[in-house]
């Protein structure tokens, strides 16, 4: 039987997820470097960087990629950094995504599949050009 979480680590943990959502680049980047795991999860297997990417904020998708976040690393119904940040037509995010190794192949439904279920023929032609 596992331990009870301690209520203090869950309150900094909900905080961490908040600043990806609000996009505070400097203080996720000044956390990570403190030893905040960069590929941290919440209970439905988000990582900061999916938030950042799905609340559009380039800055924070930049610095936490910069800090060694997954960028294919999915979430527990499958989705990805890349498909967030294309779904929200987030033109600078998909950018760095891909310059960071971003597949858009990876999870399901994949970057690519997002664009052409949502007709985004913008963030089609951004995908296609990185393949």
């Amino acid at each position: 039987m596992s331990e009870p979480i301690d209520p203090d680590v869950l309150e900094f943990a909900h905080r961490m997820f908040d600043l990806a959502r609000s996009g505070a680049a400097d203080e996720l980047a000044a956390n990570v470097d403190a030893g905040l795991p960069v590929n941290l999860t919440n209970d439905k297997g988000d990582t900061l960087l999916l938030l950042a990417a799905y609340y559009n904020h380039p800055p924070a998708v930049a610095a936490l990629l910069a800090r060694g976040a997954d960028p294919d690393r999915a979430n527990d119904r499958g989705q990805t950094a890349l498909a967030a940040a294309v779904f929200r037509r987030s033109a600078d995010s998909v950018r760095t995504l891909l310059d960071a190794g971003a597949d858009p192949a990876a999870g399901g439904p994949s970057a690519l599949e997002t664009a052409r279920f949502f007709d985004l023929p913008e963030m089609l032609t951004l995908l296609e050009r990185a393949r």
